[in-house]
């Protein structure tokens, strides 16, 4: 735990995936929350087709989404998703000309229900 999802348009042609995957997880290990980088679980999603709105001006967005097993404050949410957002601001050069959406979602997780096993190692 947790699962990191990252979905962003396929117009946001300078996003290099596999570097946000690792500073995300970076920042998720720098946050002290999580008890070994192992259990930390990334991964993204180009999305090819998708619409912003109605207008015809090229949009984007990406959106991170971090669901994690519930128990944790609201404090504790929006310090992650604040962190989050941060990197996500910095993750690349933005084009110009094109309105882009950052968002960061958390996720809880029933705690109660989760079930986890590790196999090979």
């Amino acid at each position: 735990m947790p699962h990191l999802h990252l979905e962003y348009t396929a117009n946001l042609k300078d996003l290099n995936a596999d570097v946000a995957l690792m500073r995300l997880n970076n920042a998720l290990v720098g946050s002290g929350q999580f008890g070994a980088e192992f259990d930390i679980k990334g991964r993204a999603v180009k999305v090819e087709t998708f619409k912003v709105g109605t207008a015809l001006a090229e949009r984007a967005f990406v959106h991170v989404k971090l669901a994690l097993l519930s128990g944790r404050s609201p404090q504790i949410k929006r310090q992650l998703s604040e962190s989050l957002l941060a990197v996500v601001k910095d993750l690349c050069e933005w084009p110009a000309g094109v309105e882009i959406q950052l968002c960061v979602e958390i996720l809880d997780i029933d705690r109660e229900s989760y079930a986890k096993a590790t196999v090979g190692v």
